[in-house]
């Protein structure tokens, strides 16, 4: 866990304050995303405000917390290079996602799938330190997030929410006093924070019926949010999901790679991403997403084709 102490936060990087304190939950159980977390942060400070002098100490103290992460963690692959890196944040972002929504699909609704949810928006966010999200992963972050809020606003209102995508329009998540009254969001201490709250102009207001969310039913054994246990479930409401494996292409049988194939260097380093990919899913048993990335990799260095 990275030693130096933050300043008091800057009412500037209030954008910011949920993906430090989600750095702060995760420091022991997932050192490398609670590093990228920061670095997102990081990240977005600069781009908010440099200047300022509360900003200006708030970034250097923030920089020193990834300067001795980095050191502290300098052997992990995770860290040293960005493809595995981005890779092990993508999977553990899905990992959140699809233990909500599985429990969303079940009807299990309680305050721990909703923090699941939001947590798995805001390592979306985390995915921009990599690039640009691609589209699946900006539809699922606009899902989790709006389905934190309509699920909480429902528990609220004593209404009972509707599993699975559907249309709602507007709804708004009061986040800071949804923690204050609930210790299941929260095991660490706090960032200093001031009120935040999801506008209902950022909350997507479109039909979810159409998006392809995958089903909650291929959410990972071991899930990252740990079941509150005030919230009446048993030990064994959570069971190991059966996981559907992919078959492995037939043409990988009978593919032989032509003598004029020639690999280039963007060859190679699409082949060592798949490995990476399917590596990093092992980490979390996703033995189907290890499978087709192992597939993507050995027909490429085959064929010389995707």
């Amino acid at each position: 866990m990275a030693a130096t102490a933050l300043p008091p936060l800057p009412p500037q990087f209030k954008s910011i304050q949920h993906h430090l304190r989600t750095a702060q939950e995760l420091d022991k159980r997932e050192p490398v995303v609670a590093y990228y977390c920061r670095l997102y942060a990081m990240q977005t400070g600069m781009k908010i405000d440099s200047k300022t002098p509360e900003c200006r100490k708030f970034l250097s103290k923030l920089m020193d917390q990834l300067e001795a992460m980095k050191k502290q963690f300098g052997d992990n692959e995770a860290i040293t290079q960005e493809i595995v890196g981005s890779a092990h944040v993508e999977n553990y972002a899905l990992k959140m996602f699809l233990y909500a929504d599985n429990e969303d699909r079940a009807g299990q609704f309680h305050k721990n799938m909703i923090k699941s949810f939001y947590t798995a928006s805001l390592l979306i966010d985390v995915l921009t330190v990599f690039g640009e999200l691609s589209e699946e992963n900006a539809q699922h972050r606009k899902y989790a997030r709006w389905k934190a809020a309509y699920i909480h606003n429902c528990l609220k209102n004593g209404e009972t929410p509707q599993p699975g995508p559907i249309g709602m329009e507007g709804e708004s998540f009061d986040v800071e006093r949804e923690e204050a009254g609930s210790s299941s969001l929260h095991s660490g201490t706090s960032q200093p924070t001031s009120s935040s709250t999801y506008e209902a102009n950022n909350i997507p207001t479109s039909n979810y019926t159409g998006i392809h969310i995958p089903p909650g039913a291929h959410a990972p054994a071991n899930t990252p949010a740990e079941v509150p246990h005030n919230t009446g479930m048993t030990s064994n409401t959570i069971q190991p999901a059966p996981q559907n494996i992919p078959l492995v292409d037939p043409s990988l049988y009978s593919a032989q790679s032509a003598g004029e194939v020639r690999l280039t260097p963007e060859d190679f380093a699409r082949a060592q991403k798949y490995c990476k990919y399917a590596g990093s899913a092992l980490q979390y048993e996703d033995v189907s997403t290890a499978v087709q990335n192992l597939q993507k990799a050995l027909k490429l260095l085959i064929t010389g084709r995707e």
